[in-house]
């Protein structure tokens, strides 16, 4: 387990690689067994091209989170220097990468269209709530006190725009 509350600065990376990854393997899994019925499917065939509208708008939105964090933010040099980063896209969302791989993941099941597999991204969403509150965030409270919390209370951990914490 890393102990970040030890460290000068958040790693760069935080929890990220052992979270995403994981989240990755599971959700292209489920979409290839899908597709070989090697597990249960339940699909709802006349909403083909909705399934398959959704899946790519999701994609392109995540693609945008990710984009917008990684490098219009630059968020490794702000953490590098130890920077609370709260605007931009930050300001929509608290945690936008992994934000973005939670819609990829949506939107790779979408695409299997198995509707089993929908509780997928659930588990993700409290895995990763756990592992944050415990980990990232518990440093940036920190590290950063009374200007994290504020800006914890009026920006979503994952959902864009949502108040659901």
């Amino acid at each position: 387990m890393i102990i970040i509350s030890k460290q000068d600065s958040l790693p760069v990376y935080g929890v990220g690689p052992y979270l995403i990854a994981p989240m990755f393997v599971v959700s292209i899994m489920g979409v290839i067994l899908s597709y070989y019925n090697m597990i249960p499917v339940y699909k709802i065939d006349s909403l083909y091209w909705l399934f398959i509208g959704l899946a790519v708008v999701i994609l392109l939105d995540a693609i945008f989170l990710w984009y917008a964090a990684v490098k219009i933010s630059d968020i490794s040099k702000n953490i590098e220097n130890n920077k609370l980063v709260s605007d931009g896209v930050y300001a929509l969302v608290r945690h936008p990468i992994y934000s973005a791989w939670l819609q990829i993941s949506t939107a790779l099941i979408l695409f299997s269209q198995n509707l089993y597999l929908f509780i997928i991204p659930v588990i993700f969403w409290i895995i990763l709530s756990i592992a944050l509150a415990k980990t990232e965030e518990k440093w940036l409270i920190e590290k950063f006190g009374d200007d994290y919390v504020s800006y914890a209370k009026t920006t979503n951990r994952f959902i864009p725009f949502s108040r659901l914490r």
